[in-house]
């Protein structure tokens, strides 16, 4: 296993296009011709019943994704791209540790809670629909007071791929050689 590994972890609100986002930058990894993976964190979490104390099933998704990351480091992977929540520095450190060890750089999309909410909207069609559309509102304020992030990237500065482009190019200036 290579030892320069690095990881990514794409969080934001609801609607923020964290899933999206994550899955382009993947491809311009891919296309450079880097060994990476990409991780939809709410992806390895789904599960029920969830743990009583733990409604989002971080528990579940942590013991996932260590078991998920020494797998792709196995196989070759460099590069980890993470989408999902986090909503404090504990949090942080959680992710952290689950990835062993590897340096881990938090990029933050942001867009106005309205934006937020008309995309959920779209989205969601299910009984959840109303629950989420307050979700991104909650989120965005919790997330404005934990700054967690190590850079904030406006989600809504271009298609997906243009903002992966960004994100990306903010990463490797914190550090993380493609």
């Amino acid at each position: 296993m290579s030892d320069d590994a690095r990881a990514l972890l794409i969080t934001g609100a609801v609607g923020a296009g964290k899933t999206t986002v994550a899955r382009a930058a993947a491809e311009l990894l891919y296309d450079r011709g880097v060994p990476g993976a990409v991780i939809d964190l709410d992806a390895i979490a789904e599960s029920w019943p969830r743990p009583a104390g733990d409604p989002f099933g971080v528990g579940l998704m942590l013991a996932n994704l260590r078991a998920m990351w020494q797998n792709f480091r196995v196989a070759g992977a460099r590069r980890l791209i993470l989408a999902g929540v986090i909503e404090s520095v504990d949090d942080r450190t959680a992710h952290e540790s689950a990835l062993g060890g590897v340096p881990l750089v938090v990029c933050r999309l942001v867009a106005p809670v309205p934006t937020l909410q008309q995309r959920v909207r779209e989205r969601e069609t299910d009984a959840s629909r109303d629950w989420h559309v307050a979700r991104a509102a909650e989120l965005t304020d919790i997330l404005d007071a934990a700054r967690v992030e190590d850079f904030a990237v406006d989600g809504n500065a271009g298609s997906p791929l243009e903002v992966a482009r960004v994100v990306l190019t903010e990463w490797l200036t914190i550090g993380s050689p493609t």
